[in-house]
């Protein structure tokens, strides 16, 4: 099967309207609105519309200086300029979580609200939006897997041959969008119905959890071919910081626990 859609969704007098990226960033930020607003009973409406403002820059600015530092600093550094050229695409996941936990950690100490309810109701707002940017990278072709003679393998053309691969993709968008939402979700539903789980717990394991999930799958995820593999021929920068996140969790978790 071969992967060959359009990037573009609308077009207006054959200018670019719209975009699959773009649409998945937009239904992205409704769902975890809609979610939040459905299930948030510590914020105002007011206090509740800052906090998304500052999620939402968290999550570019993260997402596009985590892409610069982690994936392609030589690169910008003699280009400067072109760090703010966020429509050339160039977004890491792991930068957009390190933007978003510094942007709500600046809310929560502005407005005297805990940051661990918020970091515990975030999860299973943000994963929908995990999902459908998942599936934008399939339709857009890019972020494919290794070579595969498995049926489920598909032919990405940008990829510069017709051999099948891995669609890392919707292996991604099950994992760690729709598998994590629902786990995040049932925590959220138990926390909420009998408080057993403690503050920040649930944040913790969607850490471990992702952390977990992408490292397995960058084991078939073709990696950024001007860093390829950084040990043995087999890891990524990607298992890298990965392992970053599962520490992380285990940590802080580890911390809630001792508290």
């Amino acid at each position: 099967m071969q992967v060959n859609v359009d990037p573009v969704i609308l077009y207006i007098a054959g200018h670019p309207i719209l975009r699959w990226y773009s649409l998945a960033y937009i239904l992205g930020f409704l769902s975890a609105y809609l979610l939040f607003k459905k299930y948030n009973d510590f914020t105002t409406k007011e206090q509740m519309e800052s906090l998304f403002n500052y999620g939402f820059f968290g999550v570019i600015l993260g997402g596009r200086l985590g892409y610069v530092l982690f994936y392609n600093v030589g690169y910008y550094l003699g280009h400067p300029l072109e760090i703010l050229a966020v429509w050339q695409g160039g977004m890491s996941f792991h930068g957009g979580l390190l933007g978003v936990i510094i942007a709500l950690t600046l809310f929560a100490r502005k407005h005297k609200i805990s940051a661990a309810k918020i970091a515990d109701i975030a999860p299973m707002c943000v994963t929908p939006g995990l999902f459908f940017g998942r599936i934008a990278n399939f339709i857009n072709g890019e972020l494919w897997g290794v070579r595969t003679s498995l049926p489920i393998g598909f032919v990405f053309p940008q990829s510069g041959n017709f051999f099948p691969r891995h669609p890392t993709q919707l292996y991604e968008a099950l994992t760690e969008g729709l598998i994590l939402f629902i786990i995040t979700f049932l925590m959220f539903q138990k926390k909420k119905n009998n408080g057993i789980i403690a503050n920040g717990s649930i944040a913790c394991w969607f850490l471990i959890l992702y952390g977990f999930f992408r490292f397995l799958i960058e084991f078939v995820r073709k990696p950024d071919v001007h860093i390829g593999y950084i040990g043995f021929g087999v890891f990524t920068m990607g298992h890298l910081l990965c392992l970053g996140m599962i520490f992380g969790g285990l940590i802080f978790l580890k911390r809630i626990k001792k508290s």
